[in-house]
């Protein structure tokens, strides 16, 4: 692969090159991306299982969701700082080993708090992934297919969000749920193998690989203070008063450090995040859009296997079937809402994106212990359709709105901007339900919430109030979809 007379594969994206070799250099990015996001469902299914086995709430297990979701959210700009100084394909092998470490070790982990020191390990190495993604993926893929390649990634990361619940609803009717993180492995060596001898990184990387630049470890540690902080601030996982110490002192040191990280970073040398690139407007409008929208979608993937496994106990096996419909559409709007984006526009995608999320959003709010199950699918397949439809396009705005040396770190600040919002919504949406369930004096298992009628009733009223946010933030990202025109523009001086 390093002779200089031998084309590597991943390099051959320009438009005579055959398009079989843009497609084996993606499968071997796209199948970290596929487990990676399987992973993140399997963790959602095995959510109840983990909580009975550790004897733990709602409001603890909650953090096997939101730890690895903060930690990938808080490493993910500083990965892809350091992809840009040792080079992409390094860091990619890297969090693959990272991952598949942390998956083995949340296995056999002996105690809940070591649970999650693994999910923390092995989300440090998804951050890795995520962080250089992107851009890899655009390497290999001319200008003119931007929505393509975008398509064909969001593609793999929705038949890995398919995947993994059905796997492991199947997987955890007979075996316990650490299995699961076991047979992770399985794909993590098959992508390290195939990412070391198929890509290139001269060609991922596109020679953009800068060694003597200066890592900024000042604004990595108070960006990822800065995240840190704020997902505590919004989870409250000590359940103390808004108007506490605790709440007034942490905001006060949120604002103090993300202050400091602006100024840090606008007069530092080489800085972690160009700041100055967010006087493009396009490109700033289309970031806020693409947060609120996560803030939304995050919100199903988390409470939907609550309320079917807890309250309306469904096995596990059959949760996963039904959540697939979700993965699926996405899938399917996804690739189809990418190559047309190509030819006509992205904003009239990512417009009926949002209408749509609005309205499943308002049908979610109806659900109730009796809802048809066939209601239920219905309006997850149209959830997913959504979610592709707005996704893509919003990508590819935000990342056509900038030269493409700049691929880099947008790309990561794009995955970031989607861990956020999932991380935050997440942190909301448990937040909502634990705190009307609490107030109502049912901080109770999750296993408890079956069969009893007034916990049941409890979930509903914060499951409720939960959508009802998801409309308002999907509203909020129609309006401003509907007033970004993408535009091809330089970064700012």
């Amino acid at each position: 692969m390093s002779d200089l007379n031998q084309k590597p594969i991943a390099g051959n994206f320009n438009k005579s090159a055959p398009s079989t070799n843009k497609w084996i250099a993606f499968t071997a990015i796209g199948i970290s991306f596929f487990t990676m996001v399987a992973s993140m469902g399997m963790v959602f299914i095995a959510l109840i299982q983990i909580a009975e086995t550790f004897g733990v709430t709602l409001r603890a297990a909650s953090w096997v969701v939101i730890a690895q979701g903060l930690t990938i959210s808080a490493f993910m700009l500083p990965m892809g700082r350091m992809a840009d100084i040792i080079g992409r394909k390094k860091v990619h092998l890297m969090g693959l080993v990272l991952f598949g470490g942390g998956s083995v070790f949340t296995a056999f982990a002996p105690t809940f708090g070591l649970l999650i020191v693994a999910r923390i390990v092995a989300a440090v190495g998804n951050s890795m992934g995520q962080s250089v993604g992107t851009a890899m993926v655009l390497s290999i893929f001319p200008p003119h297919e931007r929505g393509k390649g975008i398509g064909a990634q969001t593609t793999s990361v929705a038949i890995g969000g398919a995947m993994g619940p059905v796997i492991a609803g199947l997987v955890l009717q007979f075996l316990p749920w650490q299995a699961l993180f076991l047979l992770l492995t399985v794909p993590i060596v098959i992508a390290f193998i195939a990412g070391y001898f198929i890509l290139d990184e001269q060609v991922v990387s596109e020679q953009q690989t800068d060694s003597h630049e200066s890592f900024d470890w000042i604004g990595a540690v108070v960006s990822a203070l800065t995240i840190t902080v704020l997902v505590i601030l919004i989870n409250n996982p000590l359940g103390v008063a808004i108007f506490s110490p605790f709440i007034l002192g942490g905001l006060v040191s949120a604002v103090c450090l993300f202050t400091f990280f602006v100024w840090w970073e606008l007069n530092s040398d080489s800085p972690m995040l160009q700041l100055r690139m967010f006087k493009n407007l396009v490109m700033t409008m289309a970031v806020v859009t693409r947060f609120l929208g996560f803030l939304g979608t995050t919100t199903v993937r988390f409470l939907v296997p609550i309320y079917l496994i807890s309250l309306r106990d469904i096995q596990e096996a059959a949760v996963g079937g039904i959540l697939f419909l979700t993965s699926l559409g996405m899938a399917i709007a996804a690739s189809t809402s990418g190559r047309l984006g190509d030819r006509i526009g992205e904003r009239p995608f990512t417009v009926a994106g949002f209408l749509i999320v609005v309205i499943t959003a308002l049908a979610f709010t109806f659900f109730n212990g009796d809802t048809s199950l066939w209601i239920i699918m219905v309006v997850l397949l149209i959830n997913g359709l959504a979610m592709g439809l707005w996704g893509v396009p919003n990508n590819s705005t935000i990342l056509g709105s900038v030269p493409r040396e700049a691929f880099g770190v947008v790309g990561a600040l794009t995955n970031l901007t989607r861990n956020v919002g999932n991380v935050t919504g997440q942190a909301i949406a448990s937040a909502v339900v634990v705190g009307v369930m609490a107030a109502d004096g049912f901080d109770i298992p999750l296993s408890e919430i079956t069969g009893n009628q007034a916990a049941s009733a409890s979930f509903l009223d914060g499951w409720k109030l939960a959508y009802i946010l998801v409309m308002v933030f999907s509203l909020m990202g129609l309006g401003l979809a509907i007033f970004t025109k993408p535009s091809s523009v330089d970064l700012p001086d």
